[in-house]
C-alpha cells in the first residue's frame, strides 16, 4: 500500500509584485473632502487626496480621484470604482475627510451633508458598501480611512437626539474586521478621534506617503505606517489595523518570481538588457542564475561580477562540511525518508501562464531534494529543504522558464525564477486525499 502525506502550502506572491514581472491591474478610488458647507471645514483632505493619488500612480495604480465631493458626486465615483474593482487584481479605497458611526455602522460624509436627524444619514456613503465593492478584486483589497476627526455635525445630532438615542452615535469610527484577502487601516483606534495636523497633510497621510512606495511586504508597510504615526504623535494616536491576508504581497520591489522581459529582435546594443537580467539573477542568488547571466551577456558590465559570485558560492560549498546540508536543524527526523513522486500544477492567472511538472524526489535524513536539471531541458525546476520532526517546513523552489511549461508575463525562455512553499506534513496512510491551496496544487506521494 502506498503511503500518502498531505501538504498544506502557500505559494508566496507568485503573481503579485514587480511591474516588470507581471501586467497586473491595480485600481484605486481616492477621495478628499474638506470644504464642508456646514461648519465642519477640514484644512488638509484635498492635499491628502492629491498626494496619495500621485503616490499610488507611481506604484502603477489606475487612480480615480475626487476632492470636495457632494452626495451625487460621491455616488458616481463609487459606481465607477465598483466597476473597475471587478476587473482588478488589486483594489484600494482611500478617504480623507469627515466620517461617523451610528448604530455600529460607519458613514462617510459628502461636503454638502446636512445632519438634522437620523434620516439624513441616507445621504452619506456607507463604508460597508465600499468594502463590498473592494471584495470584487481578485487578489488584494485595501481600505484606508483617514477620517476619525472631531465632527461637529455628529456631535450636534447626538445632542439633538437626547441621552437615550444619542448613545447610538459613537465617537470616531466603529471597529471593522478585515475579510479574507483584505487590509483595513484607520488613522486612529476605533472609538477615538485623530489629529488634523498642522502641515500640508494629516499625520496619518504623512506616514502613508513616507512608506507606501517602499519595496516591502504590504503588511509590513502598513505596520510601519501605524508605528510612524504612534511615534510622531508622542504615542497619543495609534492607527487601527486589521489584516487578513495569506501569503506575501508587494506593491513595489522584487517578489518571489522575477523574470527578464523578452529581448527585442536584433538589438543594436547586445548589453541593452544586461542590467535588468543582472538584477533578476542577483535577487535569486544561485549559481545557476549567475551562470545564466554570464552565458547571455559574457561581454557586458556585470559579467565579471557574476563570475565572482559564482566562485564565491563554489568556495562556500567546498568549505562546508559534507553533512551540513543534509543534516538539517536540531530535531531532524527520518520519518519522511524515501523516494517520492512530486506533482506541481499551477493554473493560468491573467497573463501569467500556468504550468504542470512531475519530478522525482528523494528524502534522506529529513532533507528533501527534487531536481530535473539532468533531463537536459532548457527549462528546469528544483525543490529542496529540510523536514523537521514536526513536519512543518518551508521548501525552496527555483528554476528557469521554458517555451511551454512556464512563462510569466511573456518572459523569455530560460529566465530564472524562484518561490517558496510553506508546508505542513501530516501522516495519513492510505487515504489518497489531496489538500489544495489556491492558486497552485503540489502533491507529494511516497513510493
Amino acid at each position: 500500500m502506498r503511503t500518502f502525506f498531505k501538504i498544506g502550502l502557500a505559494l508566496f506572491a507568485c503573481w503579485l509584485g514587480h511591474g516588470a514581472a507581471l501586467a497586473e491591474t491595480r485600481v484605486a478610488l481616492v477621495i478628499g473632502n474638506g470644504a464642508y458647507a456646514n461648519k465642519a471645514v477640514l484644512p488638509n483632505p484635498t492635499n491628502d487626496a492629491e498626494d496619495v493619488a500621485a503616490a499610488l500612480r507611481r506604484s502603477n495604480f489606475e487612480v480615480i480621484l475626487g476632492t470636495d465631493l457632494g452626495q451625487a458626486q460621491m455616488q458616481e465615483l463609487a459606481i465607477r470604482f465598483a466597476r473597475a474593482a471587478g476587473r482588478a487584481d488589486v483594489a484600494m479605497f482611500y478617504y480623507s475627510g469627515h466620517a461617523m458611526q451610528h448604530n455600529g455602522v460607519n458613514y462617510l460624509m459628502p461636503v454638502d451633508a446636512r445632519l438634522d436627524d437620523e434620516a439624513d444619514l441616507k445621504r452619506f456613503t456607507r463604508v460597508d458598501d465600499i468594502l463590498n465593492d473592494l471584495q470584487q478584486a481578485k487578489n488584494l483589497r485595501i481600505l484606508v480611512l483617514d477620517s476619525c476627526r472631531d465632527n461637529p455635525l455628529a456631535e450636534g445630532l447626538k445632542r439633538a437626539a437626547g441621552p437615550t438615542r444619542g448613545a447610538s452615535i459613537g465617537r470616531g469610527l466603529n471597529k471593522m474586521e478585515a475579510p479574507l484577502g483584505t487590509i483595513i487601516s484607520f488613522s486612529t483606534q476605533a472609538g477615538r478621534t485623530a489629529d488634523d495636523g498642522r502641515g500640508r497633510n494629516s499625520p496619518y497621510t504623512s506616514a502613508f506617503l513616507r512608506h507606501i512606495g517602499e519595496p516591502q511586504e504590504i503588511g509590513e508597510v502598513f505596520r510601519n505606517i501605524s508605528g510612524d504615526v504612534y511615534e510622531v504623535s508622542g504615542k497619543a494616536q495609534l492607527p487601527e489595523l486589521s489584516l487578513s491576508i495569506v501569503g506575501k504581497f508587494y506593491l513595489n520591489g522584487t517578489v518571489s518570481v522575477t523574470v527578464t522581459p523578452a529581448a527585442p529582435a536584433a538589438p543594436a546594443d547586445p548589453c541593452t538588457l544586461a542590467e535588468a537580467h543582472w538584477k533578476a539573477a542577483d535577487s535569486i542568488g544561485t549559481t545557476a542564475a549567475y551562470e545564466d547571466h554570464v552565458a547571455r551577456f559574457p561581454a557586458c558590465a556585470f559579467a565579471t561580477l557574476a563570475k565572482t559570485k559564482i566562485e564565491g558560492l563554489k568556495q562556500k560549498t567546498a568549505l562546508a562540511p559534507p553533512a551540513v546540508a543534509r543534516t538539517g536543524p536540531a530535531g531532524k527526523t527520518r520519518d519522511f525518508d524515501g523516494s517520492w513522486d512530486v506533482t506541481v500544477n499551477c493554473p493560468d492567472v491573467g497573463k501569467t501562464r500556468g504550468y504542470s511538472r512531475m519530478l522525482s524526489a528523494t528524502v534522506t535524513d529529513g532533507f528533501l531534494r527534487a531536481d530535473d536539471r539532468e533531463t537536459g531541458k532548457k527549462n528546469w525546476l528544483a525543490i529542496d529543504g529540510t523536514i523537521p520532526a514536526s513536519g512543518k517546513t518551508t521548501l525552496s523552489a527555483r528554476g528557469l522558464t521554458g517555451n511551454s511549461d512556464f512563462t510569466v508575463g511573456g518572459g523569455a525562455a530560460g529566465s530564472p525564477y524562484s518561490y517558496t512553499i510553506d508546508a505542513q506534513f501530516e501522516r495519513s496512510r492510505g487515504s489518497g486525499k489531496r489538500n489544495e491551496v489556491r492558486p497552485c496544487k503540489v502533491e507529494f506521494v511516497k513510493r
